[in-house]
């Protein structure tokens, strides 16, 4: 499954910080299927939503 990154969150935040975790909760109350995801290599939180395929009819 392809997906798209909404926006990316350092990993080191401040105790008790979830920066990422609030940002996809909005995105959900909006109704998007956003989720967090660890990018290890570039040692951050992404917020991603699944990517809906151009060739998919409605």
């Amino acid at each position: 499954m392809r997906r798209t990154v909404l926006e990316r969150f350092p990993a080191g935040g401040p105790r008790g910080s979830w920066p990422a975790e609030e940002f996809a909760a909005a995105r959900r109350v909006e109704g998007m299927a956003a989720e967090v995801v660890m990018d290890l290599e570039e040692d951050a939180f992404l917020v991603v939503v699944p990517q809906q395929s151009a060739d998919r009819v409605h």
